[in-house]
Parts: C-alpha cells; sequence; structure tokens
C-alpha cells in the first residue's frame, strides 16, 4: 500500500497493509449476473470504500475507533463477467484461503447470491454455525423464473445447507406463498418487518455459538437507502439497523464472518446509501472483530 492510499478511498478507512497482522479481511463481491430488477451493485463495494471517507475512525457506539483493531482490505475479487457459476466458485476459492489464513471475511457485495458460497466455504469450518439474516426480501426461493443461480435463492441454499433450524431472519416484508410455507416446514426462525425486539430476544440462544451476519441493504426502508437494485417500502431505520449491529457485537456470540450486499450506487444521487453502507461496515469491524 502506498503511503497516501488509507485516505484515498482506495481502501477503506484505517485499513492495515499487513495481512498478517490483520484479525479480518475486507473484500468486495462486484457481481450482479442474477438481479431481477436494476442491475448496478456490483459498483456497490468501490464506491462504500470512497464513501468510508466522510466517517470518522471513532465510533461513539462503540467507544472504539479503527486503530484499535487490524483489518486487511483485499480489494475486489476479479470475478468472470456475466458467468454466475465460475463467479461463485472463484468467491468461494477466496474466502477459503481467507479462512485457512485463521481471518475473519467481512464482504461487501455486490448481489445476495454473493453470500452463499462464502457460508459454504464458513460452514465447512465451523459446523455448529447459524446464519442471522436481515433483508426486506425473504431470498428463499428455490428458483427464480427456473433459474437456481439467482439473489432470490442464497437463503434458500444455506438453508438446506446448514438446516433451517439454524437460520433467523428479521426485517422481511416482501415474500411468496411458498416461501412463508417454507419456513414453516424448514424450522426457519422468522421475523418479518421487526429487527431489533426479536434480535435482543434471539441472541441468549446463540451465546458461545460460530454466527454468520449478512445484511442486505434493501432491509433499510428507501427513504434510507434508495440506492439498491430492489428496493422494498415499509423497511427499517438506519438507527434500528445500527442498533442490531451494536446488539450482536455486545452479544456471546461469536461472530466468524459477515457481509453487506446489494449497494446500487447508480440509484442514488445523495450517494446517503453508500455512505449509510459505508457506516454499517465500519460499526461491523469494530463490533465484530475483538482484540486478540
Amino acid at each position: 500500500m502506498r503511503f497516501d492510499e488509507k485516505y484515498a478511498g482506495n481502501v477503506f478507512i484505517g485499513a492495515s497493509d499487513d495481512i498478517d497482522a490483520s484479525i479480518a479481511v475486507l473484500y468486495g463481491m462486484p457481481m450482479d449476473w442474477t438481479v431481477s430488477f436494476r442491475p448496478g451493485a456490483r459498483f456497490g463495494p468501490s464506491r462504500i470504500r470512497e464513501s468510508s471517507l466522510v466517517h470518522e475512525e471513532y465510533s461513539h457506539y462503540l467507544g472504539r475507533e479503527l486503530t484499535e483493531i487490524c483489518y486487511y482490505d483485499a480489494g475486489d475479487i476479479p470475478l468472470a463477467f456475466g458467468n454466475p457459476e465460475k463467479s461463485l466458485q472463484q468467491i468461494g476459492d477466496f474466502v477459503r484461503k481467507v479462512l485457512d489464513l485463521g481471518k475473519i471475511p467481512i464482504g461487501m457485495g455486490g448481489e445476495h447470491l454473493v453470500t452463499w458460497p462464502v457460508v459454504e466455504q464458513v460452514a465447512k469450518k465451523y459446523p455448529n454455525l447459524a446464519v442471522l439474516h436481515f433483508d426486506g426480501h425473504a431470498d428463499l426461493r428455490s428458483d427464480y423464473e427456473g433459474e437456481m443461480y439467482s439473489h432470490a435463492t442464497p437463503l434458500y441454499k444455506i438453508s438446506q445447507l446448514i438446516g433451517g433450524e439454524n437460520v433467523y431472519q428479521f426485517g422481511i416484508r416482501s415474500m411468496t406463498r411458498e416461501e412463508v410455507d417454507y419456513t414453516k416446514s424448514a424450522g426457519i426462525h422468522f421475523h418479518p418487518f421487526d429487527v431489533l425486539q426479536p434480535l435482543e430476544q434471539v441472541l441468549p440462544s446463540l451465546a458461545g455459538r460460530p454466527v454468520y451476519v449478512t445484511i442486505d441493504i434493501d432491509v433499510l426502508d428507501p427513504a434510507h437507502a434508495p440506492g439498491t437494485g430492489t428496493p422494498e417500502p415499509g423497511g427499517i431505520t438506519t438507527r434500528e439497523l445500527l442498533s442490531s449491529i451494536h446488539a450482536i457485537a455486545r452479544s456471546s456470540v461469536h461472530v466468524v464472518g459477515a457481509d453487506l450486499v446489494e449497494v446500487a450506487p447508480a440509484y442514488d444521487p445523495t450517494e446517503k446509501t453508500p455512505i449509510t453502507a459505508a457506516k454499517i461496515i465500519r460499526e461491523m469491524l469494530l463490533g465484530f472483530i475483538k482484540k486478540t
């Protein structure tokens, strides 16, 4: 890393240039090959990095600053443009290497399908894995218009892999009747509309367990985050999402990976969406990475 890169928007604020000393690895997954409405999420990671410059390194919420932790920004994974299956394989290969190094993977999307190969690799290392899913959509379809590789299917694939009883969904307000039926038959812990209160009730039961946290930016109401591919009215506020991250950070769960996906900057000329996403990433880094 050049001396000036840390605050040039090329990497997320406060990133270390020493991957060996880092506890976590931040990386981008610039893929939007399967989106069903508006493309553009592949530009999310780079814009989130640039938007991180507007924020301080110190979090008043958590009383920590980025200088107190050590994480490495690996940049974006070079994915096979337009090829979902190969791109997913490339993401999985990358995350496996991160895990082999003993680091915590913190990803930025990209469409939500990118979460699937990440959780697939994390679950191999942590067999008792639980997934906390924050989203405006259930993403529990077995296929979308006949296509199994879709941003509408990642949580179905994840639930099939780790068991529905290990999947916890929050903030959902858009789904098919079939998805509703599936949450019941698969035993998914389904909490529609609300986030913070059910999360605080769930966290004690997950104490000590490895947990992966995946956040779709459209869990927020479009008033707070319009820059996304499939906006869904009726969502939560930014404050509620931040409070949820802080609740996880202060709990006894063991966060072993996380991501934030579906930021599509082109649809938000105000730039509030990538700016909000950058703050969420900062709080995830400060809250989920523990000192060694």
